[in-house]
């Protein structure tokens, strides 16, 4: 479904990504794992067309979309959230999510994705006219990834969705992204610094470190491989 190849991504005459390949299939949950500035928010910015690769390639359902602006690759059904969340913080819950759908003109359709949102996070439909702002940290969470959801994507990058969020509640934004990808055939490209969380949900993990591919294998056997024990999961 995702096919990168050679992807390359500099600031200036920094290089945060190496040449880095990778490939996501339909339907996977996949994980990137790795250090602060590894490169994980790189990779993700040069795929949803927010920052340029130069050289590299990247693919989307068989079509190269390496230099297709941010908007033209939501259009295609790739959407991202991003670390951090950024949503409309002066705005309402509703009319954040309303923004999510900016590209969108079938409105019961639109209603229907609304109300499936609200069973998925009943927090946002009880906090619906409140302003986004002054939401918690996971409840924020929960509305960056219904904006995302509202576009419809086929498939959904998300970018340190535990990040600042109250321990309890990164349990339940890890279910919904379990049931995100199980109920609705959404497939995810996750970046992740709780690294037993993240392949503890996914199929494959990709391991990053200075901008490279360090590793690649299917989540158990990266979650036994003593390497990454020792630098991510706190085992010996």
């Amino acid at each position: 479904m995702l096919e990168i190849h050679n992807l390359v991504v500099s600031y200036g005459s920094i290089i945060a990504l190496h040449g880095i390949s990778l490939k996501v299939e339909q339907g996977e949950i996949v994980t990137l794992i790795g250090g602060n500035g590894a490169g994980k928010t790189s990779a993700l910015r040069a795929i949803s067309g927010l920052v340029a690769s130069s050289p590299g390639s990247i693919h989307f359902l068989g079509e190269d979309i390496t230099r297709l602006k941010a908007h033209q690759i939501v259009q295609r059904g790739l959407c991202h959230v991003p670390e951090g969340r950024m949503i409309f913080a002066n705005l309402t819950v509703a009319e954040n999510l309303d923004m999510g759908a900016y590209l969108r003109t079938d409105a019961g359709e639109k209603r229907t994705t609304l109300h499936y949102i609200f069973s998925l996070f009943p927090r946002l439909k009880e906090r619906a006219q409140q302003i986004a702002g002054t939401l918690s940290g996971g409840e924020q969470q929960m509305l960056a990834i219904g904006r995302a959801l509202m576009s419809k994507p086929k498939f959904l990058m998300l970018d340190e969705p535990s990040l600042g969020i109250a321990p309890l509640l990164v349990k339940t934004i890890f279910e919904k992204i379990v049931e995100i990808n199980r109920e609705q055939g959404i497939t995810i490209l996750l970046v992740e610094q709780n690294a037993n969380l993240a392949l503890e949900i996914s199929t494959r993990g990709y391991v990053l470190e200075t901008g490279r591919v360090l590793l690649h294998d299917n989540s158990p056997a990266l979650r036994r491989d003593p390497q990454v024990r020792k630098a991510y999961l706190g085992g010996g």
